[in-house]
């Protein structure tokens, strides 16, 4: 393989990694660090009325998930009550029932939202068709003349609304306006006027209502949009200004003509509806995210995950971490290490034992492991039998330092049980090796570099924030991957060779 083509592949990897990783943080605020906190809504609906004695059915809209603001989690308080949930309109729908109620009756719905930041457009199938028009006879006739009048100064169906609306908050009103609005408009009003305007006009059309998501508000009002198809999506216009685009605070509860909560069986219905902002840490929060969101890159994650798995992942996926890093160490710090990845799986061990405890561990049975060794050399075994009789001595040695520690009341003892049993055999296998071959001094420097490779690992892998961004953003180990692919062709001096060559250049001198 080529310097060009190995570049190639290693600026692919990277913008990949990097492409993917500022997708999800720029654009769908996954935080970086684990102790990012991000702002939620708490979103109650309080209903109130009297019931007289008959069976109550009460009829609610409840939000559904969209691409900006999805629904973490709901919740119901409804005494007595049954519950049920429906479909109208495409819509969700709660249906609580009883079979007599009198008196004052209360029922609560709660849930809580997250703002995802993105530009809303509301996504979803276009619409079958358009609405049929309400109005006769001399109001159809009015209403056409005006459409006419505005549809000669618009472009397409974004101006054409935004014209509407703005006519219709004229002050006098247009002569063809009078008689279809009267002289003091409500905002319902103007939008069931727009939507048989746009009906002429043959473009679908649709209501939205929805809260202002705020610091804290009680008696939050439900706030009326009207929204256009456009394709792909719908897009929203306030009916007060005629201008485009939901503001970044409001939330859609629901759509179409109908009231929110819909009571049968009792009166005096009222609805409260309060909004609480709160803080959380982000991170905990991803996993929610990946289900309630319509977003493939936070669905499709490590958190959607049962948490067993998230739990295994958390450290493998830290394994390549550990393994560029002793990659740094032998190919350009020049440290000398028993097997390539030995200290990365000792250095797992560390994160359960603990950094002094493991060493410790480690140390004993390698020693104990090496007499052993040692004394089966006067045995003239063939090399198979003999990693036999070691890897069983190795399992004797972490029972009886489990057992001994158990009986001290050391919890250590019995966190060594947690060492991976074949690389402690081939490293005193190894290290006995090189001991007979070398000499004792280049084995102790071998071991003595092995730990300090598995230390150095393990202080980067119990790295909180970098346990978070690993698992978070695992397309960052294609950059770690880029970086592992060049340092392969890396060819230079290494840090500890230098001394040797510098006092070969005092020599020439």
């Amino acid at each position: 393989m080529n310097n060009r083509h190995l570049f190639v592949l290693v600026t692919a990897l990277t913008l990949a990694g990097l492409s993917f990783f500022l997708y999800k943080v720029l654009i769908l605020e996954v935080p970086v660090t684990p102790d990012a906190t991000l702002m939620q809504w708490n979103v109650e609906a309080r209903i109130n009325f009297q019931g007289v004695g008959d069976p109550i059915k009460v009829d609610m809209f409840m939000p559904q998930s969209r691409h900006r603001y999805p629904v973490l989690d709901f919740s119901f308080i409804s005494r007595d009550y049954g519950l049920t949930s429906g479909n109208r309109d495409g819509q969700r729908l709660a249906v609580w029932s009883i079979q007599a109620a009198r008196g004052p009756q209360t029922l609560y719905f709660r849930c809580r939202i997250r703002d995802l930041g993105a530009r809303y457009v509301e996504p979803g199938p276009p619409p079958t068709g358009v609405q049929p028009v309400t109005l006769e006879g001399l109001e159809f006739e009015a209403a056409q003349a005006h459409l006419a009048r505005i549809r000669a100064r618009s472009a397409d169906t974004e101006t054409l609304t935004a014209l509407l609306l703005k006519s219709f908050n004229k002050t006098p009103l247009p002569a063809n306006l009078a008689p279809l609005l009267g002289p003091r408009p409500t905002i319902a009003q103007k939008l069931e006027l727009a939507l048989n305007l746009l009906a002429l006009a043959r473009v679908p059309a649709r209501v939205v209502h929805g809260v202002e998501l705020v610091e804290q508000r009680r008696r939050a009002p439900l706030i009326s949009w009207l929204e256009v198809w456009k394709n792909p999506g719908w897009v929203a216009f306030n009916p007060k200004t005629g201008r485009a685009g939901l503001p970044r605070t409001f939330m859609p509860w629901y759509f179409g003509p109908n009231p929110m909560v819909k009571l049968s069986g009792g009166h005096d219905l009222e609805v409260n509806i309060s909004v609480l902002k709160i803080h959380t840490l982000a991170i905990t929060q991803a996993g929610d995210l990946g289900q309630a969101a319509q977003v493939l890159a936070l669905r499709f994650s490590l958190f959607s995950l049962p948490i067993d798995s998230q739990l295994v992942y958390r450290i493998l996926l830290l394994v390549p971490v550990g393994a560029f890093l002793l990659v740094l160490l032998r190919n350009v710090v020049g440290l000398k290490t028993f097997g390539t990845f030995m200290p990365v799986l000792i250095a797992l061990s560390f994160r359960e034992t603990n950094l002094g405890r493991g060493l410790l561990l480690f140390i004993l049975i390698v020693a104990l492991g090496l007499a052993v060794r040692f004394y089966l050399e006067r045995l003239k075994l063939l090399m198979v039998p003999r990693l036999a009789a070691v890897l069983t001595v190795v399992v004797l040695l972490m029972a009886a330092l489990s057992i001994l520690g158990h009986q001290l009341g050391l919890e250590a003892g019995l966190s060594v049980a947690l060492f991976p049993m074949v690389v402690l055999t081939m490293t005193i296998e190894r290290m006995s090796v090189l001991w007979d071959e070398r000499g004792p001094a280049e084995a102790l420097k071998q071991g003595v570099g092995s730990l300090l490779a598995a230390v150095i690992a393990f202080v980067a892998m119990v790295n909180s924030y970098l346990e978070h961004l690993v698992f978070t953003f695992p397309e960052l180990l294609l950059v770690l991957l880029a970086a592992t692919l060049l340092l392969g062709r890396y060819t230079g001096y290494r840090l500890f060779e230098l001394p040797r060559f510098r006092a070969l250049a005092r020599k020439d001198a």
